[in-house]
């Protein structure tokens, strides 16, 4: 028998590669931290001999779910700013954040997302914040799966105090130190907020620097339609529309939200390799509309799924992002527009891919990073079991997770955090919001 470190087994396993493969009664082998096998129970467990083992029996295995826009340390504000637009909810948040925010806050916000994000099958997250280096470190003592870095916004009096072109130098240093050191099933990455809070020749500089060391640009795009006008007022152009003629679109761009697109900037998308993080709670919620997904789906546009800030979304399930996905675009009477497998493959292969990450992440198979979750199934809502992708779409919810895996390591066992003291965090971030 080989030797491995972690076995799940016996629960059906829905691997979301290219096929759509279900394994009934499957298994999962994972050694320092990889997929060495994945087929059914009853050939993998004679073969392997683990050293931990998660018996899966009667649940339904899938690959841990990509959150592909989020600002993980909004919890500390939670519920500060609903009910309002997308420019007033801005108004809002920005001055709190110049207010409030420090290395220390975004660590006890961090604490509180991650045990949320596990909770509910969520094994990594792009996240866009203040202090990224303290979600780093709290990322790296609970063993959860972080994708973040420099965050370029031109407001005044940012919360870390760095002028731009401090910020510049900073972030050099920051990917510079990453080439040297890079780290399994991420990659660098660097963040421009917006078109509207940075300017056309920062946007330059930005995306000039992230290219020379081959990250992802993250930037918001197009969120709503009162951004879009003042974007046109400044610029001449529309948002989507000033990325591509500044050549800032491509393979290693994704774009956060693009709500409020023209058929145009839907094919510059599209030409140029662009990706899209989808968040149609968030959207939902602002009031920002509906995104053009199921046009930028038959564009051949990459669609990953989002849930934003814990502000602008109350919530970082993205079990509950799934739903809405698959359930809102169907509201122009066309009730395939975004299918349930679909849905499910935006919040895991598309989401790796969107980060272009899905050689490694994003489905169970061999040679990919161990993220997985493991689903109870034996709730009256998931009962008969007819087909995965329509059971995880449309009822799953974020207390059905009763494991979560990441890079191999169980995180989440029996609803229990293994890595995360839970009341402690609870109780830290309580204290800090009683006196934000």
């Amino acid at each position: 028998m080989t030797e491995v470190d972690l076995l799940v087994h016996g629960g059906d396993v829905l691997t979301v590669d290219a096929a759509g493969t279900v394994v009934p009664a499957g298994a999962v082998a994972v050694h320092d931290g990889e997929i060495v096998a994945v087929g059914p129970a009853a050939e993998l467990r004679p073969r392997f001999k683990a050293a931990e083992e998660i018996d899966a029996t009667g649940c339904l295995v899938l690959p841990g779910l990509i959150n592909t826009h989020t600002h993980l340390a909004m919890t500390l504000l939670r519920g500060c700013a609903d009910d309002v637009t997308l420019q007033a909810f801005l108004e809002i948040v920005i001055p709190r954040e110049a207010e409030l925010l420090s290395p220390g806050h975004v660590a006890a916000a961090l604490r509180v997302a991650v045990a949320e994000s596990v909770r509910s099958g969520v094994t990594s997250a792009l996240d866009m914040y203040w202090f990224h280096e303290a979600a780093e470190a709290v990322a790296a003592e609970t063993g959860w799966r972080l994708h973040t870095g420099p965050t370029f916004m031109d407001v005044p009096g940012p919360p870390d105090g760095r002028a731009y072109g401090e910020r510049l130098e900073w972030a050099r240093r920051d990917l510079a130190a990453r080439a040297e050191a890079p780290a399994s099933g991420t990659r660098p990455v660097v963040f421009a907020h917006s078109v509207y809070t940075l300017s056309p020749a920062q946007l330059l500089d930005i995306f000039a620097l992230a290219r020379e060391y081959g990250a992802l640009l993250h930037i918001h795009a197009a969120e709503n339609a009162a951004e879009v006008e003042t974007v046109v007022s400044a610029h001449g152009k529309r948002p989507v529309e000033l990325l591509d003629s500044l050549g800032l679109l491509g393979p290693d761009v994704l774009l956060a939200h693009a709500v409020d697109l023209s058929d145009a900037e839907i094919t510059a998308i599209a030409r140029t390799g662009t990706s899209v993080a989808h968040c149609p709670v968030s959207n939902l919620k602002l009031g920002c509309g509906i995104a053009r997904v199921p046009d930028l789906l038959s564009a051949g546009v990459t669609v990953g799924l989002g849930t934003d800030g814990a502000v602008s979304s109350n919530t970082l399930d993205l079990l509950g992002a799934i739903r809405v996905a698959a359930l809102v675009h169907k509201a122009g009477g066309d009730p395939t527009a975004v299918t349930a497998e679909q849905a499910v493959r935006m919040a895991t292969i598309e989401s790796a891919r969107a980060l272009g990450l899905d050689g490694r992440l994003g489905s169970l198979e061999t040679g990919k990073r161990a993220d997985l979750l493991v689903l109870d199934l034996a709730r009256p809502h998931l009962t008969p079991r007819h087909d995965p992708w329509s059971m995880v779409a449309y009822a799953a919810a974020a207390s059905d997770v009763r494991d979560t895996v990441v890079d191999g390591r169980i995180l989440m066992r029996d609803r229990a955090l293994l890595t995360l003291d839970e009341a402690s965090a609870l109780a830290a971030l309580h204290e800090l919001a009683d006196t934000a």
